[in-house]
């Protein structure tokens, strides 16, 4: 009889203490998915809270996730922006990968992915090498999945022009 309540007392509250802690410290302090360089330190989040209203430039170095209201520019280049469901975001957003849940105006670039759900809004255009639009998200704007395309371009037209200027020159030699 005196075990049983020992049993109950003692060993219930540490175990569920320990293993409720546990996710939650290892899920903040473990890098993200495709995390460069620095895979020994914790990506942190900071987040715009619903009843947050922001006007000017957003900057930072870390991850951020938008439930309230932002205008101006977000500039978080390698980091991730999540623009949650009650989001509304007048600004243009640049970052390493951006996911729209709620509404964007303005112009988005993202580094690695963009992402629009199905409950995301988006007005501007995008610039971005891979791109995903859920089923059922709104979109009014321009694609651009090829950034990189006048560098590449320049390249070819300098080929083409080497390659032409040596062919007048060994006709004329020959002639």
């Amino acid at each position: 009889m005196f075990e049983r309540n020992k049993n109950k007392q003692s060993a219930p509250p540490a175990q569920p203490e320990s293993a409720r802690s546990a996710p939650s410290t290892t899920a903040t302090a473990n890098p993200a998915p495709g995390a460069s360089n620095n895979t020994t330190k914790p990506r942190s989040t900071a987040m715009i809270g619903p009843s947050i209203e922001i006007k000017g430039t957003v900057t930072g170095d870390e991850d951020l996730v938008i439930q309230g209201k932002v205008e101006g520019t977000v500039d978080l280049g390698a980091h991730e922006v999540t623009v949650g469901e009650s989001g509304k975001v007048n600004a243009d957003i640049t970052a390493r990968t951006v996911r729209i849940d709620g509404e964007v105006s303005g112009d988005i670039r993202g580094i690695e992915k963009v992402l629009i759900s199905k409950s995301g809004n988006v007005r501007g255009n995008i610039t971005a090498p891979r791109m995903t639009l859920e089923d059922g998200a709104i979109f009014k704007g321009a694609i651009d999945m090829d950034p990189g395309e006048p560098a590449a371009k320049v390249s070819l037209a300098s080929k083409a022009a080497d390659s032409k200027s040596e062919a007048p020159e060994l006709d004329l030699k020959s002639g």
